[in-house]
């Protein structure tokens, strides 16, 4: 199976290259040329599977450079490292109602499903494509992505990785989680901006001729760890697959029965996943985008047109403080009916004028799969709240904003019967200020004060690798305006 570029679909390369390269050469970003469907007797042997086996069996299917045993090699190294029985339970909260835990990894959030695998499978790449410069990881986060990369990364060998996060846009416990980050390969440095402007510096580097010249005269050739690498994107359709197939073993559906995902949604990469399930054979009613008051996503789904001209809010769930979210563009070169040209014109007047406008009949196919809304603060303290004591569930800023809409969604359609599986993308303990405002009623603006508060007052465990944060040595204290991205990047590579 080769890879195209949204952008220019003459650009093709095989999984190993677009894993390496993390963009496409002309901005564009790697999508498969077909997508692999999977039979009825693929979901039985599937649904038998562990974890690892299941991940191994999806990734075979697009990353055909890769054997199946290399696959499984990997996923079985990458999710020893996650704590409990399964990387990613199915909970059943209520009647019809799931939540997908994908917290259980190393740093506790979302990312850990796919940043544990992506140095196997860029190490592996490196070596199958030849590649002997050193691979340089550029990195922009809103919290979670950048503690994920650089604990995946960390010590790797051919390997470095620098990562870019808002300094007043990130959770304590997030900025807390990067600043003590250990290894001998890893950088991290804040900027004076939002997610978005560190975003759009990083994508500017890897169009920039100039400086990836110097980034080679210094050794380096640059990837990504962002979503925009297929790479870590693949990885993360495996836990959709992987829930529908809990759902069928545990006799709710049965093959070919559809249900919801509802999903919290910043830069589009993890609903983009669930969608990608259903084109290989994952029954899906609707997907439900759901947004923070940074609600691009859901005024773009409602009118058609994407505008990035509107106020930025600093959210309890910053992970969604995003206003340009990079993989809606693989979404819309399918629904645009794979028009590469099309699609380079509308990134083109992104990029210019701040927006651009799909056709009708393009919104209304968008229509019949996806559903939208967003929470508002007080909505999200609420449903926090109101789980915690309706379902004695606990559960994050961000889990808290998608139960806000699925119960939105809910109330509108009045589709209370379709199973339904709310994505839950953070443990509660990494946003313990806000978490436990929301249950307690106090505000408490010391992170690990709120933390054992927050133990003390529900009983549920504090993961070990979000104890005792504040005695760590903190290793990376730097804050650079949003302009000098690119002079931090060639200054670590001089090094």
């Amino acid at each position: 199976m080769k890879y195209i570029s949204t952008r220019n679909k003459s650009i093709k390369v095989t999984s190993a290259e677009a894993i390496v390269s993390g963009l496409s050469k002309d901005g564009g970003l790697f999508v498969p040329e077909t997508f692999p469907k999977l039979s009825a007797k693929d979901f039985e042997e599937l649904t038998s599977m562990s974890y690892p086996e299941r991940a191994a069996k999806v990734l075979s299917l697009y990353l055909e450079d890769y054997t199946y045993e290399e696959l499984l090699d990997y996923a079985t190294k990458a999710y020893s490292r996650f704590y409990g029985d399964d990387p990613c339970p199915l909970v059943n909260v209520d009647e019809d109602l799931y939540v997908l835990e994908l917290w259980h990894g190393p740093t506790c959030a979302f990312k850990d499903m796919a940043l544990t695998m992506l140095p196997h499978l860029l190490s592996a790449a490196r070596r199958k494509t030849g590649e002997d410069s050193k691979t340089l990881i550029l990195v922009a986060t809103s919290g979670d992505t950048g503690k994920a990369a650089l604990e995946g990364f960390k010590d790797v060998e051919g390997t470095d990785i620098i990562v870019f996060y808002p300094s007043e846009g990130v959770s304590d416990m997030q900025k807390l989680q990067m600043m003590t980050q250990q290894g001998s390969n890893v950088y991290v440095c804040a900027i004076d901006g939002n997610f978005d402007d560190a975003q759009s510096a990083v994508k500017t580097i890897f169009n920039d001729k100039d400086i990836q010249a110097q980034l080679l005269a210094d050794g380096y050739k640059l990837s990504s760890a962002n979503s925009i690498n297929w790479g870590r994107l693949a990885p993360q359709i495996a836990y959709y697959v992987s829930s529908y197939c809990d759902l069928i073993a545990s006799g709710k559906i049965k093959l070919g029965d559809k249900v919801n995902f509802c999903v919290p949604s910043g830069n589009f990469g993890n609903i983009l996943a669930a969608y990608y399930a259903s084109l290989m054979g994952v029954g899906v009613n609707k997907l439900i985008c759901a947004s923070n008051v940074n609600n691009v996503l859901t005024d773009f789904f409602t009118t058609g047109t994407y505008d990035i001209h509107r106020q930025f809010h600093k959210t309890m769930s910053p992970s969604m403080d995003i206003l340009i979210s990079s993989n809606l563009e693989r979404l819309l070169f399918e629904f645009s009916g794979r028009d590469d040209k099309l699609m380079a014109e509308r990134m083109d007047a992104l990029k210019k004028d701040g927006k651009y406008s799909v056709s009708k009949d393009e919104l209304n196919e968008l229509k019949k799969i996806f559903a939208v809304g967003f929470a508002t603060e007080e909505d999200t303290k609420e449903v926090i709240d109101n789980c915690l004591e309706a379902y004695d569930y606990l559960m994050d800023t961000h889990t808290a904003v998608a139960m806000s809409v699925y119960d939105d969604y809910c109330e509108a359609t009045g589709d209370e019967d379709t199973p339904s599986v709310v994505v839950s993308t953070a443990n509660a303990y990494k946003f313990p200020c806000d978490v436990y405002e929301a249950v307690a009623g106090e505000r408490i603006e010391d992170a690990q004060k709120a933390i054992k508060k927050l133990a003390s007052f529900t009983g549920e465990d504090v993961p070990e690798p979000l104890k005792d944060l504040d005695k760590r040595e903190v290793r990376f204290t730097n804050v650079i305006d949003k302009s000098e991205i690119a002079e931090e990047v060639l200054k670590y590579t001089r090094k």
